[in-house]
């Protein structure tokens, strides 16, 4: 009894190891696909497109399954000022004013503090249906038995056969990439050094992307980034590096680590001229500077992959571009990366998951489906400085992928606000309307606040809008003023 398990074992493991090395391994090397991945994906389509279909009849049938949130960390009403203060009015008799017409404007000034338009960018993007994965607000809920055995087989497809796969793979990729470049460090300097470091490189790359059952469409690969130029892109998640390096080698820059990760930075940069900084020369400016200008210099050196925003965000905007990687000079690659939510949540959290919660959710999820641009290169014009090169490079992104151009910065922390680029005392300025009460208005010229007037059109609709509330007077459409919210007036206050 005893010999037939072992030996049921030992096939199942020389089965799993030709799977492995001889299906996925050996053609990721060669950066072939037996389309595999692509039939997963269409079959995975048609299930979420069915489970959309069976939620929402399941919510005509049964009224106590829940509408989602929208996204946000509070949720608004979204009914109009005359409908929310009629509410408040309820007991009012028309034609008075009530102190409790004041809360609707308090109201909606907090909303917009707590739940600003920055805020949300650092929390998972959610989705309008659930995807059968119980890590949005759509978490799992009883609709229909049939619903309810696809999720179940879900869960044991994604973690009794995908994610020991994906460890198997991720585990592989990362061996490969220490030893083969430790080997390759070992060499003198000459092309067939750099040949076989890039090699490694990509191998390792492609290895670790079948380990998320990546699927990557590249676009415009006529742009890609060329050696001596800076390749700067939007940034979401770590994996952003291995969905860029899957189709080409870049010289990565950053602060050198401990552990595991100070293991693979030690051995990548013998293989290949990375820019690793120590923590103090992080903090000196000219010392960062210096060394990337030399690299760029050097037109047989690969190109440097930079993320100026500095922090990872939800794929949904683009945030300001820190403007230190534009000062260098060079050829400026932009490279838009988005990544198709429905299948999973690629946005990495730091203050909610550390790197190997991160990691593991990543690899338990359904897949990953990601879109990437390559832009046409762009070069700092005459009379332009770095702060209006960046900010025209980072347009360029965020109009590509589709994604909110936001002219902010920041770090999600819970002791710190988003604040703009190169902040100046100067008085903030709320734009006002239904829906959105207060967004703040930022000169593309430097970052700051600035005060605009407000406009006396604006200001007369919202009075006449209140005041035929008030007397029940109601010729006037409540949605009138904020049919161009571009248009919308402004509301000054003082810091």
């Amino acid at each position: 009894m005893m010999e037939d398990m072992w030996c049921v074992a030992v096939g199942i493991f020389h089965a799993w190891m030709f799977v492995v090395l001889f299906l996925i391994m050996l053609p990721a090397m060669f950066g072939l696909s037996l389309g595999v991945t692509g039939v997963y994906i269409q079959i995975l389509v048609q299930v979420l497109e069915w489970a959309t279909v069976r939620i929402q009849r399941g919510r005509e049938e049964q009224p106590s399954v829940p509408v989602p949130l929208p996204n946000g960390i509070i949720e608004r009403e979204g009914g109009s000022m005359e409908e929310e203060m009629g509410q408040l009015r309820s007991s009012q008799a028309e034609g008075e004013f009530a102190l409790s017409d004041a809360f609707y404007f308090y109201k909606k000034g907090l909303e917009s503090i707590v739940d600003d338009q920055v805020t949300q960018r650092f929390s998972s993007e959610e989705l309008a249906s659930w995807n059968l994965l119980t890590r949005t607000n759509q978490n799992f809920r009883y609709i229909s038995l049939r619903l309810t055995v696809f999720w179940g087989v879900g869960v044991f497809v994604r973690y009794c056969v995908l994610f020991p796969l994906r460890i198997t793979l991720a585990l592989i990729g990362l061996s490969w990439l220490v030893m083969g470049t430790i080997l390759v460090g070992i060499l003198p300097e000459s092309s067939a050094k750099n040949w076989l470091s890039e090699l490694v490189h990509l191998t390792c790359y492609r290895i670790c992307a079948r380990g998320l059952s990546a699927t990557i469409h590249y676009h415009n690969r006529e742009n890609r980034p060329r050696k001596g130029g800076i390749c700067v892109a939007n940034h979401t998640s770590p994996i952003d590096v291995v969905i860029l390096a899957n189709d080409g080698c870049y010289a990565m820059v950053g602060q050198i680590h401990g552990g595991l990760l100070g293991v693979i930075q030690r051995s990548m940069v013998r293989a290949c001229p990375h820019v690793w900084f120590e923590r103090s020369e992080m903090k000196d400016r000219h010392a960062v500077t210096s060394r990337l200008t030399a690299h760029i210099a050097a037109k047989t050196k690969l190109p440097i992959l930079i993320f100026p925003e500095g922090t990872c965000i939800n794929n949904t905007s683009v945030m300001m571009f820190k403007k230190g990687s534009f000062e260098i000079g060079g050829t400026i690659y932009p490279v838009t990366i988005k990544y198709d939510p429905r299948f999973g949540d690629a946005f990495w959290n730091s203050s909610k998951y550390n790197m190997v919660s991160y990691l593991l959710r990543m690899m338990t999820s359904w897949a990953i489906v990601v879109n990437v641009w390559y832009l046409p290169p762009m070069t700092i014009q005459e009379g332009e400085d770095a702060a209006r090169f960046a900010n025209r490079v980072k347009s360029a992104i965020a109009h590509q992928g589709g994604l909110l151009d936001l002219p902010w910065w920041g770090s999600p922390t819970s002791h710190s606000r988003f604040w703009p680029l190169k902040m100046q005392p100067q008085r903030t300025t709320l734009r006002i309307n239904e829906t959105k009460l207060c967004s703040l208005v930022i000169s593309p010229r430097d970052g700051g606040l600035k005060r605009q007037k407000v406009k006396d059109s604006y200001k007369e609709e919202q009075q006449k809008m209140y005041s035929s509330i008030i007397v029940g007077q109601n010729g006037s459409s409540p949605n009138s003023c904020c049919e161009n919210t571009e248009d919308a007036g402004d509301f000054g206050l003082s810091p």
